[in-house]
């Protein structure tokens, strides 16, 4: 992949410093570590986004579902885990 586009930032002297130094500590160019981060950070947003996505999807198809008179309610819930509870403390 061709290098042709500049990035210029501000930051903290120290900041820059401490980075610098530990790049160097790790043998590697300060823009090679950069770009690392860079693909990181873009690469945890997307799986951010995948998973909010999923969520939303997860909430609307459960929307739908109480819609559709197909929920339970909290009480109903329970008192089934309560019975599924009791049954295997049973067989124990």
């Amino acid at each position: 992949m061709t290098k042709e586009a500049v990035f210029t930032m501000k930051l903290e002297p120290e900041l820059r410093d401490q980075f610098m130094a530990e790049a160097e500590a790790a043998h590697r160019p300060a823009s090679q570590v950069v770009r690392q981060l860079m693909r990181d950070f873009i690469n945890y947003q997307q799986q951010v986004r995948e998973h909010d996505e999923f969520l939303r999807g997860k909430v609307e198809a459960a929307r739908a579902s109480v819609r559709a008179g197909r929920g339970r309610s909290n009480d109903q819930v329970e008192s089934s885990f309560a019975a599924r509870r009791a049954s295997t403390t049973k067989r124990s």
